[in-house]
C-alpha cells in the first residue's frame, strides 16, 4: 500500500505498560511473510472494558468478547489479520474455540479471561491451525516493548501503524495509556468501527473503567466514518492491569486522558481511509438537540456527492445542503447558515452576498477541510471527521480479494 498523504510525520513510540507483555508473529493466515498475529498476556488482576459492533452479522470473536467482558477478568488477548472469522458458522466458532484452548493453556488462565478480535475477509473458514501452531514460540516472545509490531500485525488495507500514548494522575500516582487501533476501510461508526486496544497500569476497577470507555468511544470512534458501512468485527477493549498501585480517587484526570487517546486514534484511522487525500472535520451547531446534531453530521459526512466534490477540489456547497435536508432532522431553510474553511458562503436561506467561490478555493485544495454548518433552531451540537473518496477507494475495494 502506498502511504496515506495524511499520514503522521512520524509514529509515536509507546513506553511500557507494568503487567503487559506482547509481541506480533507472521503466521501466514493470508498473506505469507506478513505479520498478521498479535498476542498479548496480562498480570494477575487485570480487568476489562469494551465496546463491540452493532451488527447483526458480528463475527464469532466479538460474541465470544460480548460475554467475556461481563466477567471483567482478563489476562490473554489474541488478534488476527487476514481473515475475519464471521459468518462462519459453527465452523468459526469451533475454530475460536481452538485459539482459546491453546491461548489460555499458555497463559494459564480460566477461559472467561480470553479474548480474541479478528479482521479481514468475510466469510471464509479462519486457518485456526495456523494461529495454534505459532502462539508458543511468540508467547515465548513476549515482551514490553512489542507496542509497534502489535500495531502493524492488526493491519489489512492501512498504510500506516496506528499508536499512541497519553500519562495520568490519579490520586497523587502517575499512569500511563498506550493504545493501537486498525482501520482503513469498511468504516462508519455504530458503536465503534475497527479495531481498538487500550491499555494502562492504573488500578480501576472494571464496574469504573466501563462507562469511561463508553464515553470517550461516544466522542472519538462513533464520531468518525470513511465509506458508511459498518463492520461485523468492531472491537475496542481497554485493559488495566492496576500495577500502577494508585488509590481509588476520582478519575477525572484518567478520563481526560482516554478521551485523548481514543480521538487521536480515531482520526489517525479517517487519515489513513482507503484512498483518502483530504481530511474532513464537520461541526454542527443549532440543532434541536445533541443527537440531531450528530445525524445531520454523519449525513454531510457520509455523502458521497459531498466527498467526491472535496474529492475534486470543487467548491460545491449545495451538496451540503442537500445532506443536511436528508438528514430527517428538523431544519429551517432561512435559518441555515454554511461556512467552509471559515469562510460562510450560504446563510438565511440563500447564497451569502459577500460570498465569492475564489474565497475558498485555496482552502479546497489544501489536504485539511472544515465545514460548519448551524442549522439555527436549538442548542445540539456535533463534531464529527470524515475523508473524501477518490478513485482510489475502488481501486483498493475492487481488489480487496484478489
Amino acid at each position: 500500500m502506498t502511504l496515506s498523504p495524511l499520514a503522521p510525520a512520524a509514529i509515536a513510540e509507546l513506553p511500557p505498560i507494568a503487567g503487559v507483555r506482547l509481541n506480533a508473529a507472521a503466521a501466514g493466515i493470508r498473506y505469507p511473510g506478513r505479520p498478521d498475529l498479535l498476542l498479548a498476556e496480562f498480570g494477575e488482576g487485570t480487568v476489562c472494558a469494551g465496546v463491540f459492533t452493532t451488527s447483526l452479522t458480528a463475527a464469532a470473536p466479538v460474541l465470544l468478547c460480548r460475554e467475556h467482558v461481563k466477567s471483567g477478568a482478563a489476562r490473554v488477548l489474541v488478534v488476527n489479520s487476514g481473515n475475519s472469522n464471521a459468518f462462519t458458522g459453527r465452523a468459526g466458532d469451533a475454530a475460536l474455540s481452538r485459539v482459546q484452548d491453546a491461548a489460555c493453556a499458555l497463559a494459564g488462565c480460566e477461559k472467561e479471561a480470553f479474548y480474541m478480535a479478528s479482521t479481514g475477509v468475510i466469510g471464509e473458514p479462519l486457518p485456526d491451525q495456523r494461529i495454534t501452531q505459532a502462539l508458543p514460540a511468540l508467547h515465548a516472545s513476549l515482551a514490553q516493548d512489542g507496542w509497534n509490531a502489535a500495531a502493524r500485525a492488526i493491519m489489512t488495507t492501512d498504510t500506516f501503524p496506528k499508536q499512541a500514548t497519553r500519562k495520568a494522575r490519579i490520586g497523587g500516582t502517575d499512569v500511563t495509556l498506550n493504545g493501537i487501533a486498525k482501520g482503513s476501510g469498511m468504516i462508519a461508526p455504530d458503536m465503534a468501527t475497527m479495531l481498538a486496544f487500550f491499555f494502562t497500569d492504573a488500578a480501576i476497577p472494571a464496574a469504573a473503567l466501563q462507562p469511561m470507555l463508553e464515553a470517550a468511544n461516544a466522542q472519538s470512534f462513533n464520531c468518525i466514518t470513511v465509506d458508511g458501512d459498518t463492520s461485523t468485527s468492531d472491537t475496542v477493549l481497554l485493559f488495566a492491569t492496576g500495577k500502577a498501585g494508585n488509590a481509588a480517587d476520582d478519575y477525572g484526570d484518567f478520563a481526560r486522558a482516554l478521551s485523548e487517546l481514543t480521538a487521536e486514534l480515531a482520526q489517525a484511522v479517517v487519515r489513513d481511509g482507503e484512498g483518502a487525500s483530504k481530511f474532513i472535520t464537520i461541526d454542527v451547531t443549532g440543532a434541536e438537540h445533541d443527537a440531531a446534531a450528530r445525524r445531520i453530521a454523519m449525513s454531510i459526512a457520509n455523502s458521497p456527492l459531498v466527498k467526491t466534490a472535496i474529492a475534486g477540489e470543487d467548491a460545491n456547497w449545495g451538496r451540503i445542503v442537500m445532506a443536511v435536508g436528508k438528514a430527517g432532522e428538523r431544519a429551517d431553510r432561512d435559518a441555515l447558515t454554511i461556512a467552509v474553511g471559515g469562510v460562510t458562503v450560504a446563510r438565511n436561506g440563500a447564497v451569502a452576498p459577500e460570498y465569492r467561490e475564489a474565497m475558498i478555493e485555496p482552502h479546497m485544495k489544501g489536504r485539511e477541510i472544515t465545514i460548519a454548518v448551524d442549522v439555527g433552531i436549538g442548542s445540539g451540537r456535533a463534531r464529527v471527521w470524515t475523508c473524501d473518496l477518490t478513485h482510489g477507494y475502488i481501486d483498493i475495494n475492487g481488489s480487496y480479494r484478489s
